[in-house]
């Protein structure tokens, strides 16, 4: 017989759809809670089950694709996966999967322990040499070759002490791992606006780029608290409907735009793509709804006028995410090769994308700002040369 698992490796990991085969006369089918073995790309795993079901044939190519997104996912992690790339299309067979013996079973348990016990320890560490990082979680693989370190920081900063205390103090190899603030609500998970867990933690795989300009489309208020969500970027959902909203735009006339019809000239409102319409306002008239049937009718047609050239700066990319390896053995000369990796780092993290609706400068509050960010009066500065 055969059965389809899902295993999920670490309290915060993502779920990996896995193929159980057995004989009834001599073992049972696994139970949710009941862990197992299984080999992925870090190795041999032991997880728990989540869910289970009897194995479908028309279900198993759509289990390989979620678990292809999976592992893209968790090879562009340290990217904030916007960029994530186009989705493979080779997927793999299913990993097999065996119900774990106890000696598995409690080296697993060890494992966890460890893993405890090393964010108590890099925690302290952190606030001991002042670190502007936050750890997020950490994991212990199934035979010790390695425990990851999983952070979040504003900036790129140097953490080459932190690794060496590491290594000391657990003498395996040490891997430090930056991700993005939208990986931390993944991993973490936490209530959305619409008070469900957030996708991301829910089925989210992969990361799509969500813009400002999506929430402009969909006539939505461009109110940062209302088109965030939790991680403070732009809310996953917004490129949901894009799609649909897209083929509208492309459907219907330019709006803010005049067109000269069999009625005369109209002026372009606004758009609905509910009802499949716009709102157009003749010369001296009063506002109208019609079709984009309708709108057809009247041959509306609108000379072409070249625009200003535009030049278009380079958007600058930002900086990638840092990845930081060490083992005992090697110890320095990793952290030799790390001189020019872990430099201060001024540049943002968020990208182009992603980024929620700002106030303009011109309507924040001078005095809410910083003294010293405020610019210093020519009398003040007049006053301390002739002091001096």
């Amino acid at each position: 017989m055969k059965q389809t698992i899902g295993i999920r490796f670490s309290a915060h990991g993502q779920m990996l759809a896995c193929l159980y085969e057995y004989d009834e006369e001599q073992s049972a089918p696994l139970a949710v809670g009941s862990r197992a073995m299984a080999m992925t790309d870090r190795g041999l795993c032991c997880g728990r089950v989540v869910w289970q079901r009897p194995w479908q044939e028309d279900m198993e190519q759509a289990l390989r694709e979620a678990n292809a997104a999976l592992r893209l996912s968790s090879r562009l992690g340290a990217q904030e996966s916007e960029e994530a790339g186009p989705e493979p299309h080779e997927t793999e067979e299913l990993p097999a999967a065996r119900p774990a013996t106890p000696e598995e079973e409690a080296a697993d348990d060890e494992n966890l322990r460890l893993a405890s016990e090393a964010r108590v320890f890099c925690q302290e560490r952190i606030s001991t040499r002042e670190l502007d990082m936050k750890l997020v979680d950490v994991e212990t693989l199934f035979d010790r070759s390695k425990m990851i370190f999983f952070f979040t920081a504003p900036t790129r900063i140097d953490f080459r002490e932190l690794v060496k205390d590491l290594v000391r103090q657990y003498r395996m190899r040490i891997e430090l791992r930056q991700i993005g603030v939208r990986h931390e609500t993944q991993m973490l998970g936490a209530l959305g606006n619409c008070g469900m867990v957030c996708c991301c933690r829910r089925y989210l795989r992969k990361f799509a780029p969500v813009t400002i300009k999506m929430a402009k489309e969909q006539n939505l208020f461009l109110n940062p608290t209302k088109i965030s969500g939790i991680c403070g970027r732009l809310l996953c959902c917004l490129s949901y409907e894009q799609e649909n909203y897209d083929a509208f735009h492309r459907s219907c006339p330019r709006l803010g735009k005049t067109y000269q019809t069999t009625e005369g000239p109209m002026r372009v409102l606004r758009g609905n793509m509910f009802r499949n319409a716009v709102v157009v306002l003749p010369t001296g008239g009063q506002e109208r709804e019609l079709t984009l049937d309708e709108w057809q009718v009247l041959k509306p047609t609108r000379a072409e006028t070249p625009g200003p050239a535009v030049n278009r700066e380079a958007k600058p990319k930002p900086a990638p995410l840092m990845v930081i390896s060490a083992t005992p053995e090697t110890l320095d000369e990793d952290l030799a090769a790390l001189d020019g990796a872990v430099e201060p780092d001024t540049e943002p993290e968020n990208g182009p994308e992603n980024k929620p609706a700002e106030v303009p400068a011109s309507q924040a509050d001078p005095e809410a700002q910083p003294s010293e960010q405020r610019p210093e009066s020519s009398h003040r500065r007049r006053g301390r040369q002739i002091k001096a």
